[in-house]
């Protein structure tokens, strides 16, 4: 019933930014707890950075701490994530996802988005 729409995926040249946002509908998005994860080809799903249901608490992985910035307008029903100094190996396949028990666990997700590809060159 929750369904989420990302955008701001792209080709981007190493050292450049984008923003990814991720519009929820259906759902309570103030109560969700947001996360952006990654996989890239051959390897596992991770998770880069997450956001608490009030906004006050965050989390990142170790490779992207500095350089990404995850943040929520809840007004827009909107989590962005913020990439600057991109790298090759920040190329990927992100996803956005909600947790509904509001807080910061990699495991909690239940709602999804459809991915969107973001290609870092040397």
């Amino acid at each position: 019933q929750v369904n989420l729409v990302e955008s701001g995926g792209g080709l981007v040249q190493a050292g450049g930014s984008l923003r990814l946002s991720c519009e929820a509908s259906g759902g309570t998005f103030t109560t969700y707890g947001m996360g952006w994860f990654r996989q890239a080809p051959g390897k596992e799903r991770e998770r880069v950075a997450a956001i608490n249901w009030s906004g006050g608490s965050t989390s990142y992985t170790d490779s992207v701490k500095g350089r990404f910035t995850i943040s929520r307008d809840n007004a827009k029903n909107t989590a962005y994530l913020q990439m600057n100094s991109l790298k090759p190996e920040d190329t990927a396949v992100y996803y956005c996802a909600a947790d509904p028990t509001g807080g910061l666990s990699r495991y909690g997700q239940k709602y999804w988005g459809q991915g969107t590809q973001v290609t870092v060159s040397v």
